[in-house]
């Protein structure tokens, strides 16, 4: 099953895709909510509707505009240095527990929505990642059992300014991976039973048609369960909350010469069975505080 959330003339809305139209829950099933991160916070109870309207819900029969599928997480957390071959051209050791940071909620934006470069950086890097939805709340959830966790995958783009994250006193990781729309996730939202093994699934960043990054997620030092158990060990996870799992080699910032991203450019992550996510680069219009 693949959901999305869209824009309708009455505000955001939660959908399927179906044979590539779209299905809106709430018109078909009432009792679903038009929030898809309400949808999800429903459990199980949410699944005999879903299925329904998969199976016979009406399409819309019109063109709509996809946001992200979850426009409003409550948590944006996410894992450094998860990929063996990212490790590798950092020159870093492998580290024994997860390094764990977050972004900012703001930084989340959807498909084709435009990533901002902001005036205040000049080395913004992009990171292809598989993004980790979860589908209930759990705390101190156990590793084996936690995949019952998940609700589902997406493509996700790690967008990180370089100076701020590596080259502030002390580094700045917060602040280097929060700028405003550093955070592209979709266009789909894959449920975990439409993925048969999330460990083992080919993943690539494509800059203007140039393949950049092209791993496998088999390159994991850190398993989901690993990572699901771990954070939930400091937090309450949540419905709608995203764990994006680190990205693999070919970042721009190790290459050489480097290569930043720069206004006019296409950045796709490209996932399979789960989908490709696009973006254009603009310099920033965000009105400065």
């Amino acid at each position: 099953m693949r959901l999305v959330s869209y824009v309708s003339p009455e505000g955001p809305r939660a959908a399927i895709v179906r044979d590539g139209e779209i299905v809106d829950l709430h018109q078909n099933e009432p009792a679903l909510p038009t929030d898809l991160g309400a949808v999800l916070a429903m459990g199980e109870d949410a699944w005999s509707f879903l299925r329904r309207v998969e199976d016979q819900g009406k399409a819309l029969g019109e063109t709509v505009r996809l946001t992200a599928p979850i426009p409003k997480p409550r948590k944006v957390i996410c894992v450094g240095l998860n990929y063996a071959d990212h490790a590798a051209e950092t020159g870093a050791t492998p580290p024994p527990e997860p390094v764990i940071f977050n972004k900012f909620p703001t930084t989340i934006i959807g498909p084709e929505e435009a990533i901002h470069l902001p005036s205040d950086s000049r080395e913004v890097d992009y990171e292809a990642e598989l993004v980790v939805v979860i589908g209930r709340s759990g705390r101190r959830i156990p590793e084996q059992e936690a995949m019952n966790y998940v609700a589902g995958y997406m493509c996700g783009n790690d967008v990180s300014a370089r100076d701020w994250q590596l080259k502030k006193p002390g580094g700045q990781w917060l602040l280097g991976k929060s700028f405003d729309t550093f955070a592209p996730t979709g266009p789909h939202l894959v449920t975990k039973d439409e993925i048969e093994n999330p460990h083992d699934l080919g993943i690539r960043l494509i800059l203007n048609g140039n393949v950049m990054q092209d791993s496998r997620t088999s390159q994991f030092i850190f398993s989901i369960p690993r990572l699901i158990a771990y954070v939930s060990r400091v937090c309450t996870l949540e419905p709608g909350d995203l764990i994006f799992t680190g990205t693999p080699g070919g970042v721009g910032f190790t290459r050489n010469p480097p290569v930043f991203l720069r206004a006019g450019d296409v950045v796709e992550v490209e996932i399979e069975g789960i989908g490709k996510l696009s973006n254009p680069v603009v310099a920033s219009r965000l009105a400065d505080a």
